[in-house]
């Protein structure tokens, strides 16, 4: 549910749009602590007629221009909500979180019952069809002895309320034969993994956002090294734990964005990254690439699968410290994972 504070009096009341995709919107009022009064909500029709009956005071007068302003579309982008109207109003519905926090997922990873490792991932749409991308480390891993034979996906179920989400279960396997599509070159194994989601599972309500193929760079595209980028994910587990949202972590490019860093398909990105962080998305904004084409939902060009720290195996760890360094797989491996 979107809020706006319309007014606020000399002691402490308080006056408060809502409005949601679900209601009408209405006006809460939230009486100072000393006054000892419960929280009222009144329609905002109802609010009105009070205003125009004698009732009048500022938090009449705030509604008012705040309907003008709505009408009008001069409304601050702090201020108002965007999307589609939510009350005969004029009143539009303001999203609960920006579309980047929800296109990434917090991921958990089991072998039966037992809770092995935390991870991230994120969402990927290709012909009406939905996949889940993580790291692929994450789903199997011999030199570490890690053998998941399951994940659990969190997922949001309510856009209004970010403290509703429910946990979703990916099996691995399936009469012995593993359900990710995973990758090679010429350099290797490459470190992405990508599992299909059947839509018609999910839990109902199911709220993410998506990146498709018209979020990836373009041959025309081009990266300078030093330019800044996101990493979107959940490193340590640490996240907003009251919304379910993920941390971004700000980095740059430190390789040449395009030529496949030591022949392997990967580029390098200097962040401050940490275990959990495996899987996420590396973004970069489309507004400072001057990049063209991508839907404004979500207005990022996806470069990258960020895989692991990497470090000098000779470095002397007495002396010398880390790097701080990071491996990033180049999204368009998507392209072939993801075909038909």
């Amino acid at each position: 549910m979107g809020t706006i504070e319309l007014y606020c009096s000399p002691n402490g009341d308080r006056w408060l749009f809502c409005d949601s995709a679900y209601q009408a919107a209405f006006i809460r009022h939230v009486p100072n602590a000393a006054s000892g009064g419960s929280v009222t909500d009144v329609a905002v029709e109802a609010f009105l007629a009070a205003g125009k009956s004698g009732q009048r005071g500022p938090q009449y007068d705030a509604l008012q221009e705040l309907l003008t302003r709505t009408e009008s579309g001069d409304v601050s982008r702090d201020a108002a909500p965007s999307s589609p109207p939510a009350s005969a109003a004029g009143i539009v519905h303001k999203p609960a979180a920006e579309a980047l926090l929800l296109s990434a997922a917090r991921v958990r990873t089991f072998a039966q019952r037992r809770h092995m490792t935390n991870a991230s991932g994120f969402f990927f749409t290709r012909d009406d069809r939905l996949f889940l991308v993580t790291s692929r480390h994450v789903l199997i891993d011999s030199p570490s002895q890690h053998f998941p034979d399951r994940i659990e996906v969190e997922l949001h179920v309510d856009r209004d309320n970010l403290g509703a989400s429910t946990w979703f279960s990916l099996p691995l396997y399936s009469g012995g034969t593993s359900l990710w599509r995973q990758a090679s070159d010429d350099g290797g194994d490459v470190d992405v993994a990508v599992l299909e989601v059947r839509k018609d599972r999910l839990p109902a309500g199911a709220v993410f956002e998506a990146f498709g193929p018209e979020h990836l760079p373009t041959p025309g595209l081009t990266m300078p090294a030093g330019a800044s980028v996101l990493i979107v994910g959940f490193p340590l587990g640490f996240h907003d734990s009251l919304h379910h949202l993920p941390i971004v972590r700000q980095g740059a490019i430190a390789s040449a964005f395009g030529l496949r860093f030591d022949g392997k398909g990967c580029f390098i990105t200097d962040a401050r990254t940490h275990r959990g962080t495996s899987g996420a998305p590396v973004v970069a904004s489309t507004a400072s690439m001057h990049a063209h084409g991508v839907a404004s939902s979500l207005p990022w060009i996806l470069l990258g699968i960020h895989s692991s720290t990497v470090d000098m195996g000779a470095r002397d760890r007495d002396v010398d410290e880390s790097l701080g360094l990071n491996q990033a797989w180049y999204a368009d491996v998507l392209m072939t994972l993801t075909a038909n």
